[in-house]
């Protein structure tokens, strides 16, 4: 029981975080995040964190639920979070305002503070969805919590142990986005442009692929040949 325990709380982030992929994010997490200081760098990061957990809990557990209820299914949800996605890295990759952005916040930080209300605010969209916990996230989280077992202690067990592996996965994310500017200040002007470009253009490939896969699947439920998911 307890080898099942610790291989389902590796699942998860072994599972997610190739998707997530904060390391190759976080430069566009600080690019967005703006000139603040470094206190409010770490506050946004750990309320970003904390978002993810929550909502990579509540897709393992109640997303597939949720989607029933409504009669939405994942192909749905792969077509419109992709057009999200990718409309989402088409704006980042041809807004030449972050260059600006990038110059300024390479030069200089500010030491500015933020309320709470103001933390939790910033830190949801588009910080916390779509940029790191997308719909490919999303499906990938139902789909680990699509087969939730019946038995009580198999299901306190099941819960234990998507807990503890959003955790870790929260816990990555916030170490990668609570040094942003340090890798922004590490890579410079020219390496921080280049590494939110690439980013940017893997993001809009990424909501490309969520799509087509969310359109193949429609189309192949729809019986039309030659269209495999």
């Amino acid at each position: 029981m307890l080898i099942l325990f610790l291989k389902a709380v590796i699942l998860i982030p072994v599972t997610l975080l190739p998707i997530l992929n904060p390391l190759g994010i976080a430069p566009v997490f600080a690019s967005l995040l703006g000139n603040v200081s470094r206190k409010v760098e770490q506050r946004i990061a750990r309320q970003v964190a904390i978002n993810c957990w929550f909502m990579l809990v509540g897709a393992v557990f109640i997303g597939s639920h949720v989607l029933t209820f409504f009669g939405i299914s994942l192909p749905i949800v792969r077509v419109g979070g992709g057009l999200l996605v990718a409309v989402s890295g088409w704006r980042m990759l041809s807004d030449n305002s972050q260059d600006n952005s990038i110059r300024t916040q390479v030069a200089k930080t500010y030491d500015e503070d933020l309320s709470d209300d103001e933390i939790k605010a910033r830190s949801f969209y588009p910080l916390s969805f779509p940029l790191t916990v997308g719909p490919g996230t999303i499906a990938a989280s139902i789909t680990l919590g699509a087969n939730t077992p019946v038995r009580l202690v198999d299901w306190v067990i099941s819960i234990g142990s998507a807990a503890l592996g959003a955790a870790l996965t929260a816990a990555a994310v916030y170490l990668c986005y609570g040094n942003a500017q340090k890798l922004v200040g590490m890579l410079g002007r020219l390496g921080t442009m280049v590494v939110l470009r690439l980013s940017a253009f893997i993001l809009l490939c990424i909501g490309i692929q969520i799509f087509w896969s969310g359109l193949a699947a429609l189309l192949a439920e729809a019986g039309i040949s030659g269209v495999a998911p």
